[in-house]
């Protein structure tokens, strides 16, 4: 499978979960569009060298701190948080990892790699990706502002 195909086929089934207000590839990358976010917010999938990356970025500094000010004030860790969304969606694996930083293009990050090659994707890996994808979407969707209430 190329690199191209894995990001074809998790773009279906993004949008086959329902849970993004939009997906496309574009640039070489997968990016899916926050549904619900209070400010523009965007799910990516792309790579980097060897390495596959799920990412969720922003623009607004506000956004990426309500985020950390709820894990701060519930005293989660977030690497736990993804774990359990992503064990949900049939992960058996090590822990995952995250960053969290701002971009050169000066978008708040949070990133967490996919387990194995980018250069020997299979199944599995497609797997993997799909599950930690849909694991930030679903673990990121609970903090700060990334659901916007309907008051």
């Amino acid at each position: 499978m190329t690199r191209d195909d894995l990001l074809n086929n998790l773009a279906k089934s993004a949008g086959e979960a329902g849970v993004f207000a939009a997906v496309r590839v574009e640039d070489g990358r997968l990016v899916c569009d926050a549904d619900g976010a209070a400010e523009p917010a965007f799910y990516r999938v792309f790579f980097e060298g060897d390495t596959a990356w799920v990412s969720l970025v922003t623009k607004d500094r506000w956004l990426s701190e309500s985020v950390e000010a709820d894990l701060m004030h519930s005293g989660d860790k977030l690497e736990e948080l993804i774990e359990e969304e992503m064990v949900d969606l049939g992960y058996d694996g090590p822990p995952p990892t995250y960053e969290h930083f701002r971009s050169e293009d000066l978008e708040f990050t949070f990133r967490t790699p996919v387990r194995g090659s980018a250069s020997e994707i299979d199944g599995d890996f497609a797997d993997r990706a799909r599950q930690t994808l849909l694991g930030y979407e679903a673990c990121f969707r609970q903090l700060g502002d990334m659901e916007e209430s309907e008051d």
